[in-house]
């Protein structure tokens, strides 16, 4: 999980993070903003939104995508928070990790505390060809 004791990053430094105060919210579960700017599309997938003032001060909940539509940056929830989220309230969100080796590399610089496996072959391995022309020496794919 991004930021636990295992993968150790910090998700507190400049750039993974972001707060904003709420502009538009759709039944505690999809939040719009007419424009973020610094952040890639879908930087916050699989992130965390937190809010951090307002009736629902304290409650946090996983974003499940975060795109661009129009012009309007979209964050959505897997599910809804508990109190509704009112305009003007403050929402922090954080980066997300997708668990795969290249983002934890390219978007956290992170790679040492990796902790999946890229390298187990799929099921189709059973039924490949060996092939002289390119020997399975155990080495590494990298």
């Amino acid at each position: 999980v991004l930021g636990d004791r295992a993968c150790r990053f910090d998700t507190s430094q400049l750039g993974y993070f972001a707060i904003f105060d709420a502009e538009t919210v759709s039944s505690n579960r999809r939040f719009e903003w007419p424009e973020m700017l610094g952040f890639d599309d879908g930087w916050f997938t699989r992130g965390r939104l937190s809010v951090q003032s307002g009736t629902a001060n304290g409650l946090s909940a996983l974003i499940k995508s975060d795109k661009t539509v129009e012009d309007r940056r979209i964050i959505e929830l897997w599910e809804p928070l508990r109190v509704d989220v009112q305009t003007g309230d403050q929402i922090r969100l954080e980066a997300g990790c997708d668990k795969r080796t290249e983002t934890c590399r390219l978007k956290f610089q992170n790679l040492a505390n990796f902790q999946g496996f890229p390298d187990i072959p799929g099921d189709d391995w059973m039924v490949a060809y060996p092939k002289s022309s390119n020997p399975n020496t155990g080495g590494s794919l990298r």
